[in-house]
């Protein structure tokens, strides 16, 4: 399986806007840095919730199959549909009826193809994500991720730290963990 966001969560607005009141900076000089952390700390929320934070368009790759296979990110929201990949890297977009999604109250999704299509390879868009907009996410794991971003930038001048997040980001973190048997 190969992940890949086409679409990232919008970090820009309000997030930034939090990031900065928090580190008390008034200037627009860091912003590209501060959003890059932020992306980190949204990346390294997923890594320990298993579950992505902010809504995003992704794309996953899996075999071409007739079985059913699961998209290892969640929450998944919505199938946005599949595309067929060719040994020479050409896509093709496959009819709705050429493939079955199933999505589950856990959040997971399943697919797999009704008809083969010839290809190795299929690509499955989906918008994945907790919360729509940084406003809707739960407390805790905004708190979090503030504070993990917070972090990485007074680290930034090149001190070795740990790469697991600071006991209080994983305490707000914690109640949304959902680990899995994979």
């Amino acid at each position: 399986m190969k992940r890949a966001i086409v679409v990232p969560a919008m970090v820009a607005g309000t997030a930034l806007d939090e990031l900065k009141n928090w580190l008390a900076i008034t200037i627009a000089g860091d912003d590209a840095l501060l959003s890059g952390l932020l992306h980190s700390a949204l990346e390294m929320c997923e890594a320990f919730t298993g579950q992505m934070p902010l809504e995003a368009l992704c794309e996953e790759v899996l075999p071409s199959s007739g079985l059913w296979q699961s998209l290892k990110t969640r929450p998944v929201q919505a199938v946005a549909g599949l595309e067929g990949i060719l040994p020479d890297a050409t896509r093709f977009t496959l009819a709705p009826l050429d493939y079955a999604v199933e999505l589950d109250a856990n959040g997971g999704a399943r697919v797999r193809l009704v008809r083969q299509t010839g290809s190795g390879r299929t690509a499955v868009r989906f918008t994945a994500g907790m919360a729509a907009s940084w406003e809707a996410l739960p407390e805790g794991l905004r708190q979090g991720i503030l504070r993990l971003a917070a972090h990485h930038y007074s680290m930034r001048s090149g001190e070795a730290g740990n790469a697991a997040p600071p006991a209080a980001v994983a305490a707000l973190w914690r109640p949304w963990r959902s680990l899995r048997l994979v």
